[in-house]
C-alpha cells in the first residue's frame, strides 16, 4: 500500500462521510454487531450519542454485547435506515467514570437520560470509527 493510499484510509477512519453528519446527531437507534466466543454474530439495537467523532453506548456490564466487546474489541455499527445505508467498522473501549461531560449532556438532550447516574446500564463504551461505508 502506498503512503497516499494509507493517508486516504486514515482520513476515512477519522471522519464520517459529509452526508452523514446530520444523521449521526439525530438518529435515535444504532445497530451494533459483535462476535460471540463461539464465533456466532450478535446484533443489538442501542441508544447512542455521537460526540467528538466517536459513538458512545451505555450498556449493562454483563450484557452479551459487553462480554463480546471485552474479548474482541472490533465491531460494526449501522444506522437503521435501509434506504441510505451508513455502516462503520469500530473499535470499542470502556470509558472510566467520571464520564466526559459532553457525552453525559448528549444522552440527556437526546433521551432525557442521565447515564452518569445509571445503575443497570453502567458500562459506557466508546466506539471509535476505523472505516466508513456509506451508500
Amino acid at each position: 500500500m502506498t503512503d497516499r493510499k494509507r493517508a486516504g484510509a486514515r482520513d476515512r477512519a477519522a471522519k464520517p462521510p459529509a452526508s452523514a453528519a446530520r444523521r449521526l446527531g439525530r438518529a435515535r437507534i444504532l445497530w451494533i454487531a459483535s462476535v460471540r466466543t463461539d464465533r456466532r454474530p450478535h446484533l443489538a439495537p442501542v441508544w447512542f450519542a455521537w460526540v467528538g467523532g466517536s459513538f458512545y453506548v451505555s450498556t449493562a456490564p454483563g450484557s452479551v454485547k459487553a462480554r463480546n466487546l471485552e474479548r474482541n474489541r472490533r465491531a460494526v455499527v449501522a444506522l437503521e435506515d435501509g434506504v441510505r445505508p451508513l455502516v462503520c467498522e469500530v473499535e470499542a473501549s470502556t470509558v472510566a467514570r467520571p464520564y466526559p461531560r459532553p457525552v453525559v449532556e448528549a444522552f440527556l438532550r437526546k433521551y432525557d437520560w442521565r447515564i452518569d447516574r445509571e445503575a443497570t446500564y453502567s458500562r459506557l463504551l466508546r466506539l471509535s470509527p476505523r472505516r466508513w461505508q456509506a451508500g
